[in-house]
């Protein structure tokens, strides 16, 4: 690549706007990246790169229509690429095609800089300050979130949810004005959600840690539903609400 150039035109290719919104707004944080496009498949993908200048691509595998790893292999000169995905168990393959780094969802920003500075020591711009990780003290947050339901996007207050449930390929977001289901993931809608507020507790569970009213080692009591707490997730839980 140039060295003379000193952005790097990037395109988010994911199905779930949640997960493209928030490797947009990472982006935004970082000086020497530019967001040109967002695609929800790679025949949108495909299109982009033949109309733009692109450096670096953030590639979700789970994709309708064509998988990411297999759109990576049909390109003939591929611009970097970071895989995005909530699945492990393609990493190898990932890196048989020569990936620059592999982010399993939700992601978090000191990992997403670790991925970008290999990409921009790679491309001869390793130079430019990066953004300082975020400190441990609560970021600022958008009061609300859309999401896709009934063919229009309703706005949902952060401070309204009591609780999301995970149901296969939807989730249920439930407020005190009522629920919503969604076709979102649980990793994309975790990944949204201020991690300083909200805890996932289970595979199919994320809450507010304010709303909790009580918890023990497997229940937490959230108004008058008790969420069970996965066993994978009982040991982060417990040491986060045991302050």
């Amino acid at each position: 690549m140039d060295k003379a150039i000193n952005i790097l035109n990037c395109v988010i290719i994911d199905d779930e706007p949640l997960a493209r919104e928030v490797i947009h707004r990472f982006i935004e944080r970082i000086p020497s990246l530019r967001a040109v496009a967002e695609c929800s498949n790679a025949i949108q993908a495909m299109t982009v790169l033949q109309q733009n200048d692109v450096h670096l691509l953030f590639v979700d595998i789970q994709m309708p229509e064509i998988l990411g790893t297999e759109f990576i292999k049909i390109l003939k000169n591929p611009p970097k690429v970071i895989i995005t995905t909530a699945y492990p168990q393609y990493a190898l393959e990932g890196y048989e095609l020569d990936v620059v780094d592999y982010l399993l969802k939700p992601i978090q920003f000191e990992r997403f800089l670790k991925a970008i500075n290999k990409v921009l020591q790679q491309t001869g711009i390793a130079s430019q300050a990066l953004p300082p990780a975020p400190e441990k003290q609560p970021v600022k947050n958008d009061p609300y979130l859309y999401f896709r339901t009934d063919r229009k996007m309703m706005k949902v207050m952060i401070a309204d949810i009591i609780y999301i449930e995970g149901m296969k390929n939807y989730i249920k977001i439930v407020t005190g004005n009522g629920a919503i289901i969604t076709k979102y993931s649980m990793a994309a809608a975790e990944a949204m959600l201020p991690e300083d507020l909200f805890i996932r507790v289970h595979r199919s569970y994320i809450v507010p840690k304010a709303k909790i009213r009580s918890f023990t080692s497997e229940t937490i009591g959230i108004g008058n539903k008790e969420i069970p707490i996965g066993k994978l997730y009982r040991n982060e839980v417990l040491k986060s609400l045991s302050l």
